[in-house]
């Protein structure tokens, strides 16, 4: 029978690796541009990268990327302590490849979206974000 004092001790032992690993694990945007695109050089066409110039708020700016004919769209905030943002799947039953959603920014950075598309070819699209007020503790 496990006692109170060792659950306790074992639930503060994996907080504590999570973390203290969690930086570690950190991917550069280098490593998960190339995890993405398989090594395949992105063209610029085809895609569309919709942001804001100046944020006056970094805690929630909007994002839309629009890739017809995408199978998956990632995300990725350059100078954020964690570069990856998100990425969107679309199945053969998604009415159009287009996703829009509001995303963290801790500095003026780079945004970049990339588009895996049906064929296996990618594109992709960036837009510099000027931040007035940071939103990851900054």
């Amino acid at each position: 029978m496990i006692s109170r004092r060792k659950a306790l001790w074992a639930g503060f032992s994996g907080i504590a690796a999570a973390t203290l690993a969690n930086p570690l694990f950190a991917a550069t945007v280098e490593e998960l541009t190339a995890g993405f695109t398989g090594g395949a050089a992105p063209g610029t066409d085809g895609i569309t990268l919709t942001a804001p110039e100046i944020a006056e708020n970094g805690n929630t700016v909007p994002v839309e990327v629009d890739a017809p004919g995408a199978v998956a769209i990632m995300l990725l905030a350059a100078g954020n302590p964690e570069p990856s943002v998100c990425t969107f799947t679309f199945g053969p039953a998604a009415g159009s490849q287009k996703a829009a959603t509001r995303i963290r920014l801790a500095k003026t950075q780079d945004v970049i979206a990339l588009a895996k598309m049906a064929d296996g070819s990618i594109k992709q699209a960036s837009t510099t974000v000027k931040v007035t007020i940071g939103g990851c503790g900054g």
